[in-house]
């Protein structure tokens, strides 16, 4: 057991060496593999379901147990399927984006084909099972919902994120389904005011995407695969990701204007010293090298300012949910 290390990445993607490779547990290596340090986006959406639920008396720890683990484990066989595909394809090779900023265990030889594909089916095949859990607990549509989980899971990287719809399904993914789905298989109500609810943080998790895409427009454009970015041109993406990211503070105050949330919820406010920090940024293409003194992230860039605002939005935004929650209990119960 390396705790050092399962911390270390569920914080970054760490570099790591062949030698220091072989020397890691089997846990390391799949949080290594997996990209673990993003699933904390999918454990925040997780988490506003659940509290969704509480919001309005219905929670289950149980189901939100299972959710979240069929989740978080889904997301991770994403990520290798995504590896796997374009390792396939030729994507990631001559040092394409993906293998720069972090180990691609197929192009870097950390892994086997066979090895990484095994990560991917026991990662796969606990999500299914807490899906199927679920089916057996809520019935109604979450056979639907677990079935859509999976089409995104199997088909993300190819064909949708090369037709330009890749981006359209991470805000699916991560607003409806996993919130308003998650709000579902916990209380067995389909709301719309949740699936409304789930944008804001939603929107964040696709500005996450959005950067990446912009991040590396000139090798997906050489290479043919058409990424929304790519599509709408470099300029337009900067501006368009930005338009995202002030879209989640607005949907949040229509919420608390409509009453669906109370005023607690404008404590997602103190993530705008890191927007103001983020949004110049945006104002220009990326730099051809990595600026002085810039962290050890490169060659992220928007991607990385992005993820850093939605981290903390999202946090404050679970953090007011809570709030909110216990704001409208004690005046159910005690006012």
């Amino acid at each position: 057991m390396n705790v050092t290390m399962w911390r270390k990445a569920l914080q970054v993607i760490p570099r790591i060496s062949l030698e220091e490779w072989q020397q890691l547990d089997v846990i390391s290596k799949w949080l290594i593999s997996s990209r673990a340090a993003v699933l904390i986006m999918t454990f925040i959406s997780a988490a506003i379901a659940g509290i969704l639920a509480a919001h309005d008396g219905s929670f289950n720890l149980g189901r939100w147990l299972l959710l979240t683990i069929g989740l978080i484990m889904a997301h991770a066989t994403n990520n290798l399927l995504n590896d796997y595909t374009d390792y396939k394809r030729g994507v990631d090779e001559d040092n394409y984006y993906r293998s720069q900023y972090g180990p691609q265990c197929l192009v870097h030889g950390l892994m086997t084909t066979r090895q990484l594909l095994t990560y991917a089916a026991v990662s796969g095949l606990i999500a299914l099972l807490a899906g199927v859990a679920l089916i057996l607990l809520q019935g109604g549509i979450t056979w639907i919902l677990l079935a859509m989980g999976a089409f995104f899971v199997l088909f993300y990287t190819w064909p949708l994120k090369y037709i330009g719809l890749g981006e359209i399904a991470v805000l699916i993914v991560w607003g409806p389904l996993m919130i308003g789905g998650g709000y579902f298989v916990i209380t067995g109500v389909w709301e719309w005011n949740v699936i409304l609810a789930s944008m804001p943080y939603a929107l964040g998790v696709t500005g996450v995407i959005f950067g990446k895409h912009i991040d590396k427009y000139d090798m997906d454009k050489s290479r043919g695969i058409h990424t929304l970015p790519v599509i709408i041109g470099e300029k337009v993406s900067r501006y368009t990701a930005t338009g995202m990211i002030f879209l989640q503070y607005i949907l949040v105050g229509y919420l608390v204007l409509i009453g669906f949330f109370t005023p607690l919820m404008l404590i997602v406010l103190f993530s705008i010293p890191v927007l103001l920090q983020i949004i110049p940024l945006f104002r220009n293409p990326k730099p051809e090298e990595k600026p002085a003194d810039y962290p050890d992230v490169w060659p992220n860039y928007f991607v990385a300012a992005a993820f850093v605002h939605n981290r903390r939005f999202g946090l404050l935004f679970m953090l007011g949910l809570i709030l909110d929650t216990i704001a409208v209990y004690l005046l159910a119960n005690y006012f």
